[in-house]
């Protein structure tokens, strides 16, 4: 059975990821901030970037399979760079790089002691260096930031045989993206699973879009 971990599983992608993953049988644990988790799914209260309470819950669960760092914030605010509340733009990198990062760190154990974990990141399509809009800029600063971030774990995870990759869902239909994204939540969900099941060490470094078909950074 695949055992998976999904933070922020209970909103959003997070939660229909969560609910595909029970569908498909996968033995399915979630961490949340507060909110219910997906029924049958088991719950890990806590916030990505509590260092010791990902050590804690590392040590009650058992292998991990499959990592997805799903949780992730982009607040209402000043995000511009000629008007930027820095406060915001601190907490939006301590949850989007630094938790994903930190998460990695905590569950490396759990990874490893499944044989071959996999690790498997939610990035945006506005971390894309390619185009220079201003607007949202913590956030989108956070994602380039988590995509050169785990370029740098896969690099380093490449020689125990842990691939780790990116993955950009695309305009969602999620409390994030709003009610007039284009994409399904529930046919984003299925495509990362699908490509989170089916990685492999070759596939490490590399940013996909929820199909798998890969893109640039």
């Amino acid at each position: 059975m695949t055992r998976v971990l999904i933070t922020g599983g209970n909103r959003g992608i997070g939660r229909a990821m969560a609910e595909d993953a029970l569908g498909r049988g996968w033995d399915v644990t979630v961490t949340l901030r507060g909110g219910n988790a997906p029924e049958g799914a088991r719950a890990l209260t806590l916030d990505v970037t509590d260092r010791a309470a990902l050590g804690a819950a590392a040590a009650e669960i058992g292998p991990v399979d499959i990592l997805i760092n799903n949780a992730g914030i982009n607040p209402a605010g000043r995000q511009d760079p000629l008007d930027m509340d820095f406060a915001l733009f601190a907490e939006v990198l301590a949850v989007n790089t630094l938790g994903p990062l930190a998460a990695a760190q905590a569950f490396l154990p759990n990874l490893r002691a499944a044989g071959a974990g996999r690790i498997v990141n939610i990035s945006s399509q506005m971390s894309f260096m390619g185009y220079r809009k201003p607007d949202q800029i913590a956030y989108r600063a956070s994602k380039a930031a988590l995509n050169k971030v785990m370029q740098g774990l896969a690099s380093r995870l490449e020689a125990e045989g842990i691939p780790v990759v990116l993955v950009d869902p695309g305009w969602v239909r999620t409390d994030m993206g709003g009610p007039a994204a284009e994409l399904d939540p529930q046919q984003v969900a299925r495509g990362i699973l699908d490509l989170a099941a089916r990685l492999e060490l070759a596939d490490t470094g590399r940013f996909f879009r929820h199909d798998g078909t890969e893109r640039a950074f």
